[in-house]
């Protein structure tokens, strides 16, 4: 039956048909409208006064598994009453014909619209039939129409199949959810379930709807829910409460539990033992394929021994062969697989569970997944880390063993032979269980020093008695991650060293006419504790802090107050270089005038015991002591003291050996520079200062080169009661300031030109001879090289005598300042290390009327020169070449430094800048380097700053130094 407001099925006349042809459809289709809009509503409609119900079905709801809702209607009948509901028969036409909301909601349980015509224009006439209105709502459906029914109560509903229906009311209250309970039994376990609201509690037989995850028809009323995995138990206990589960299937009821979300807390004893929650380890399996330069891994997770690849499946996983609940950790899994990807290596599955390892990455991956809690695999062999050290010492009468082993779960593997096999190479060591225990390459920075100082007898490594500092602070550095034991006798030595940080200030002797200042006194009193212990040591105070009136007044005490009463006088001998001689004479006469000095730096035959009758210091130059070394090795003198003692770094040279061969009760050496560029200079020194206390040289330089910063720091530790350094910034705080500034110069045209031309000269040749040869076979070449491209840096004259004429960059920023200086009535000094370019500038200062003085290491009368640059306020400038005057200089009446040309040790343009900035400056001294830009001078000042970090190294212990020059390093010199 159609509504009046339908429209009748009037064809449509097309834009072919003749006009009166539309004209007659048009006003018949009028007509019928008009016709239907005064019809009368059809007498069989499934609607009356009395509204319709819409009941949800409980058992056939629970049986189809959604909400099963039957629209019904009811008829009054006489006495007011109603008859029972029944489901009506509807089609889509009779919608039109409800009112209020049940045309709407009808309208949604039927669909809402009739059948479109097919494609020949013909519907189906089916759809508008009438049919029983039940229907099965899909979960949103009821979500969205149950509610709105409910609220306006016309919502029914039928608990049983026989039963009438029912007001089905809303209810406002808090959301219902499911809470399933586990009670142990003897051989079993119950589960059981209820709804439950704040503090109701239904049980589950109790007949339900879940309409989709929010709503709950419950007892005559629906109401909200709160959906959770547990709701999953409700269908199962409908049929049997409780559900008994036999024990053997414990583990499958906790994976399901566990599943369901229900709390662990809340669960018997008995399935917490099988509930997995620990954090998982990544495990990284390698093998080896057909490609020798790859390798091909799984990346796994094990939870404490259940093996789970990666990947966005279940959160919980049940290992049946274990009977275990596991919980899995995605945060944890997916760092791990992020941390694979931070080394770099490749995932070669969209899986993100294979990975591919170049052969060459296997120690450094191994490593570093390994010392994040990996489990790791090559080829079917676990690796493991290191774990605890184990460190002990015991005494002998003039020795300490340490014996050192480390701890590979239940292996102990001896410190010696792993050192042994890192040099050799290995990344692993083959332990007893089969497994392999990583070789971490820190342990041969951190021992492989230590041990190259001591002998290594089967798993022990000993040390003489002189040794005990260096074994005191490896100790002291590894208390914090080792296992450590001493015996009685070291711990008192620990305790003895430990008094060093506690030493206090001696006063001169009365017969000192000079004041000393608060540090030169505690340097007064660490020559006491170095005596007390049999130590020699290296004064390594700042240039200018007043090393040599420190050590005169340590030598006029001893003139007064020997060891002990009965103790036979004997002088003491002083190394200087020449040019230091007339300072120390000057300054003995000045502060110690009671001290007999026998000036033996000049002597034309040989010192003997005669010679130095009646003296209490005895003067030589280190080319004395190369002379006369056989003499003097015969005689015992009290202290042996060398001065600028990096004269002996090299432990080959003549120097070096004679001075080894002394003889005295004590030593000392002073230098404000012990290591210029690398650690094995230091074993020179100290074996002159305490032989053996740095072990064999050769095995001890091979250990330092290869141990850079971490032996640093330890030798810093070890060595520090043999060193006493102090900054003019921390005890020469009257000191004025000291500015430094670097000048860039820029080449003009005809500079550049030539520059380059020699840099792409020497980049073609020199690097393809270290390509071939290496670059140790090529050193000679090397320096030959950039010794060129510094030389062109600094004026083309150097390179080509044809243009010694030539402007220079340099000499164009130069002259003007020294100019201006001198206008103003200041000093400065000029230093450079090519003679050659000094030899240039004379030229052209002497064309300016510039006067100077000049001081190389061929000059004659230098006390003299410094003596006239000092007083004589008519020399304003001094010229020198770098390592002539950079000791021993005191040229405080300057207050500016020029730096013609980058040194490749930067202690020694310090050394030079020193000569005026010192005690007795009292205007801030300004230091300028002059660099020309984009050349090698730029690049040695990157190789200067290597330098500086090594001497911090082992002084202060906070920086790796500049071991030796690399390829690498050449390619960027020469770039």
């Amino acid at each position: 039956m159609r509504h009046p407001d339908a429209l009748p099925d009037v064809p449509i006349a097309t834009p072919d048909d003749a006009v009166a042809d539309v004209s007659r459809a048009a006003l018949d289709a009028i007509d019928h409208r008009l016709t239907s809009l005064t019809a009368p509503a059809p007498g069989d409609l499934p609607f009356t006064d009395v509204p319709l119900l819409y009941v949800v079905d409980v058992p056939a709801s629970i049986a189809a598994g959604d909400t099963l809702l039957t629209v019904m209607h009811q008829r009054r009948i006489k006495g007011g009453g109603v008859t029972k509901p029944r489901t009506i028969d509807i089609s889509i036409d009779d919608v039109a014909w409800a009112s209020g909301v049940d045309r709407r909601w009808l309208a949604i349980l039927l669909g809402g619209t009739r059948a479109a015509p097919d494609a020949s224009g013909t519907r189906d006439e089916d759809a508008g039939l009438r049919r029983p209105a039940t229907f099965l709502l899909p979960p949103a459906l009821a979500q969205e129409l149950l509610p709105q029914i409910a609220r306006l109560a016309r919502a029914w509903v039928r608990t049983t199949t026989s039963a009438d229906p029912q007001p089905l009311t809303w209810d406002d209250g808090g959301a219902w959810r499911i809470d399933v309970r586990v009670t142990e039994q003897p051989d079993s376990f119950d589960v059981d379930a209820a709804f439950v609201r704040e503090s109701a509690r239904v049980s589950i037989d109790e007949p339900h709807v879940l309409v989709g995850s929010t709503l709950v028809i419950l007892r005559r009323s629906i109401a909200r829910f709160e959906a959770d995995p547990q709701v999953a138990f409700a269908a199962a206990l409908r049929c049997a409460r409780p559900l008994r589960v036999p024990a053997r299937d414990a583990a499958r009821l906790a994976w399901l539990l566990a599943r369901s979300g229900v709390a662990a807390e809340a669960l018997p004893a008995a399935l917490h033992a099988i509930d997995v929650r620990e954090p998982p380890v990544p495990c990284l399996l390698l093998e080896r394929t057909a490609d020798p330069q790859a390798l091909v891994g799984d990346i796994t997770f094990d939870y404490a021994g259940t093996r789970v690849r990666p990947g966005p499946d279940a959160a919980i996983v049940f290992d049946r062969e274990h009977g275990r609940v596991i919980h899995r950790d995605p945060e944890a899994e997916e760092g791990a697989v992020q941390r694979l990807l931070a080394l770099g290596l490749a995932l070669t599955d969209d899986t993100r569970t294979a990975v591919h390892v170049h052969v060459d990455d296997i120690p450094t991956v191994t490593q570093a997944l390994s010392a994040d809690g990996w489990i790791v695999q090559v080829d079917g062999l676990r690796y493991r880390l290191p774990g605890t050290v184990h460190l002990s010492v015991t005494s002998g009468v003039d020795w300490f063993d340490l014996t050192a082993t480390v701890s590979y779960a239940a292996d102990r593997v001896p410190l010696t032979a792993i050192l042994d096999a890192i040099r050799d190479g290995a990344q692993a060591i083959t332990l007893d269980d089969g497994t392999m225990g990583l070789l971490p390459e820190e342990w041969l920075r951190q021992y492989s020093a230590l041990a190259a100082t001591g002998t290594v007898i089967d798993d022990r490594i000993r040390f003489s008695r002189a040794q005990g500092a260096l074994v005191d602070a490896l100790l002291a550095e590894r208390e914090a991650d080792a296992a450590v034991q001493v015996d009685a006798a070291f711990a008192r030595v620990r305790r003895e060293l430990a008094s060093f940080t506690h030493i206090a200030p001696f006063d001169p002797e009365p017969s000192f006419t000079g004041a000393l200042r608060p540090y030169q006194r505690e340097g007064l009193g660490w020559f006491a504790f170095l005596r007390q212990f049999g130590f020699g040591g290296c004064l390594a105070d700042d240039m200018g802090l007043g090393k040599t009136i420190m050590v005169l007044a340590l030598l006029d005490s001893r003139r007064v107050r020997p060891d002990t009463p009965a103790e036979t006088h004997r002088p003491s001998l002083v190394v200087v270089p020449r040019s230091l001689v007339g300072n120390w004479i000057d300054e003995a006469a000045r502060f110690t005038p009671q001290l007999r000095v026998l000036d033996a730096a000049h002597a034309r035959r040989s010192i003997d015991e005669t010679t130095m009758a009646g003296h209490d210091v005895v003067l030589v130059t280190y080319g004395t002591l190369r002379r006369d070394v056989e003499a003097l090795a015969e005689i015992t003198f009290d202290y042996i003291v060398l001065d600028e003692a990096q004269a002996i770094k090299n432990a080959g040279t003549a120097a070096a050996r004679a001075a080894r061969l002394l003889r005295g009760r004590h030593r000392l050496a002073l230098s404000g520079t012990p290591i210029e560029n690398h650690l094995g200079e230091l074993w020179s020194l100290f074996e002159f200062l305490n032989p053996g206390v740095l072990g064999r040289a050769r095995m001890f330089e091979r250990a330092a080169a290869a141990s850079g910063h971490d032996a640093a720091a330890l030798l810093s530790r070890g060595l520090r009661p043999f060193i006493l350094r102090r900054t003019k910034a921390q005890v020469a705080t009257e000191l004025p300031p000291r500015t430094e500034q670097t000048i860039l110069c820029e080449l003009d045209a005809r500079e550049r030109a030539l520059y380059d031309g020699l840099r792409r000269h020497y980049r073609q040749t020199l690097l393809a001879r270290v390509n071939r040869e290496g670059i140790a076979k090529s050193r000679m070449h090397v320096l030959e090289a950039l010794l060129r491209l510094r030389q062109a840096a600094c004026h083309v004259g150097l390179v080509d005598t044809a243009q010694r004429t030539a402007s220079s960059a340099k000499f164009d920023v130069l002259i003007p300042r020294l100019q201006e200086l001198v206008d103003e009535g200041h000093k400065a000094i000029v230093f450079s290390q090519f003679t050659s370019l000094l030899a240039l500038l004379r030229d052209q200062l002497d064309a300016a009327t510039l006067p100077y003085e000049y001081l190389d290491g061929r000059t004659r009368n230098r006390d003299a020169r410094v003596e006239r640059f000092q007083t004589d306020p008519a020399v304003p400038l001094f010229l020198i070449s770098l390592k002539a005057g950079g000791l021993g200089l005191n040229l405080t009446s300057a207050a500016y430094v020029f730096l013609l040309d980058p040194w490749w040790n930067p202690a020694v343009e310090a050394q030079a800048i020193d000569r005026a900035h010192r005690i007795g400056q009292e205007r801030e001294v300004f230091a300028y380097r002059l660099i020309a830009r984009d050349t090698v001078e730029e690049k040695v000042l990157a190789l200067q700053q290597s330098k500086r970090e090594l001497a911090d190294a082992v002084l202060s212990a906070d920086a790796v130094g500049l071991r030796h020059l690399e390829r690498d390093d050449l390619e960027m010199l020469l770039s």
